[in-house]
């Protein structure tokens, strides 16, 4: 067996390989994140990286409240792993630093409510994706019933939930005479910052109304917006990165050279010197958030499903095909740009343009499959928000209605070969259940799912405009197959 990448081996590693530019010995913990998975791994722990040198008070114990996987890759490598940055120029390889230790929640709770109420954590940082804040997507607002918010609940000192954890942990640091650390989420949600403002201080309520006041007072959760594209990591990725590292890394990560942070400035208890690597501190974040959660995440969702439908393994894959680019070019430009309002000197034409060519990039394999995953938790923010913006203004949601169809095929769990789909989603027993009852029908599977508020709520099923457009695409998917109705798209 080769050597695996750890401390030990870090100074054998080839010329050309970019390592830590610091002592890490000499790094403090300033950070607890929760969800140590690809993304936070290609994103907000490079910028932490790219920091620590001028500033070692803020390195990160990430957690896993799941998985152990990612503990039982990195544990043994000290926290190390190597992030590939590929394009059509070939590859680039760094190993980062950034993560010293790395907790899985489930087993152990209190280690890490203990380095979350740490006087020395300033900051709590979440990557859970959207069914993480165990909210209700079509409203913003906590999802009481949920089991892992009805658990904690009832055993706060053992929480499941992100939120549970975030609120144990400041309800001690409370006790103790701490002050609170801000929390920052980098997941796509709306208002993301004012979202999870929202769930925590109801979640608080819950378990006091002195500590939910004390939430809606005194912690500060600045909203963000993220970008970058993070395929899940393969076989292949592991043993090319081995062989040029010349030691097993267990989980590196593959990305795109493009990457974009930008957060609201919003930290009472300090915060690294992002904007030194590259970060952009901003008052509203809110036009950059629907710039990327439409253009970027709208069209990826609607690659995704109809991609997927039409055969296409790879988002590349589908971008190889004439008609989808037709789609996706018109979807940004005729449906989602005119509901954007960008602050002065902010290029959309070229931030488009970059979508495209990064969508194409042939050397990230982003399998639809995976993009598709959630998307009972994706479509609120990703395409249902636009469209309500459209039908408010009286514009066409053509394209737009097209991705929500496509959804809606997708989630019947048949391919349009007969063959199973691998449905993951928070709602996938209860979306099967729907479409086994619709039986093949787009007008029955339509009117069913349409009736699931927590994805559509309660305008948007009364809108014929919409319902009819989706209902109509949806008896188009069938009958001609997603590649075909993406041929013979036409816009009304």
């Amino acid at each position: 067996m080769p050597d695996r990448l750890n401390e030990d081996t870090l100074s054998d590693l080839p010329e050309g390989i970019r390592r830590p530019a610091y002592d890490r010995r000499a790094v403090k913990t300033g950070i607890v994140h929760l969800g140590v998975g690809a993304f936070h791994r290609a994103h907000q722990a490079v910028y932490t990286d790219d920091v620590l040198g001028e500033d070692p008070r803020w390195g990160i114990v990430a957690a896993s409240l799941r998985s152990p996987d990612t503990y039982d890759a990195l544990q043994p490598q000290d926290g190390l792993y190597t992030l590939s940055v590929r394009s059509q120029d070939g590859e680039a390889l760094r190993v980062v630093g950034s993560i010293g230790r790395v907790i899985v929640a489930p087993r152990a709770t209190d280690d890490l409510l203990d380095a979350m109420a740490d006087a020395q954590t300033r900051l709590v940082t979440l990557t859970v994706t959207e069914k993480g804040y165990c909210h209700d997507p079509a409203t913003g607002t906590l999802n009481e019933n949920h089991p892992d918010i009805v658990h904690d609940l009832a055993y706060l000192k053992t929480p499941r939930s992100a939120p549970g954890f975030i609120i144990e942990a400041l309800r001690r640091r409370r006790r103790a005479g701490i002050p609170p650390f801000t929390v920052l989420t980098c997941d796509n949600l709306p208002s993301n910052g004012r979202t999870v403002k929202r769930v925590l201080t109801r979640f608080a309520e819950l378990v006091d109304p002195e500590l939910g006041r004390f939430v809606a007072n005194e912690v500060s959760c600045p909203s963000t917006m993220v970008d970058r594209i993070v395929p899940a990591t393969s076989d292949q990725d592991r043993e090319r990165i081995g062989e040029a590292l010349g030691v097993e890394d267990a989980w590196p990560v593959v990305t795109e050279p493009f990457t974009q942070w930008v957060i609201e400035d919003r930290f009472p208890q300090g915060r690294p010197a992002w904007e030194k690597a590259g970060a952009e501190f901003v008052s509203d974040v809110e036009p950059y958030e629907h710039m990327k959660l439409r253009l970027l995440n709208g069209s990826h969702s609607t690659l995704a499903y109809l991609g997927y439908l039409a055969g296409y393994e790879t988002v590349a894959d589908t971008m190889a095909d004439p008609a989808f680019v037709r789609l996706i070019e018109g979807l940004m430009d005729e449906e989602v740009t005119p509901t954007l309002h960008m602050p002065p000197g902010a290029d959309l034409a070229s931030y488009k343009r970059a979508l495209i060519q990064r969508f194409r990039n042939p050397a990230l394999k982003h399998r639809t499959w995976q993009i598709a995953m959630d998307g009972s938790q994706k479509l609120p923010q990703r395409l249902l928000g636009t469209v309500r913006d459209r039908l408010q203004g009286g514009a066409s949601i053509a394209r737009l209605s097209l991705g929500v169809a496509a959804w809606m095929r997708y989630v019947t769990g048949t391919d349009e070969k007969g063959a199973p789909i691998d449905v993951r989603d928070p709602m996938a027993a209860r979306l099967r259940e729907i479409a086994d009852r619709a039986g093949g029908s787009a007008e029955k599977l339509a009117g069913a799912l349409f009736a699931v508020r927590e994805i559509f709520g309660d305008d948007l099923p009364k809108d014929p405009r919409f319902t009819g457009a989706v209902t109509a695409h949806l008896a188009r998917l069938y009958e001609k197959g997603a590649k075909r109705t993406v041929a013979e798209f036409r816009a009304e």
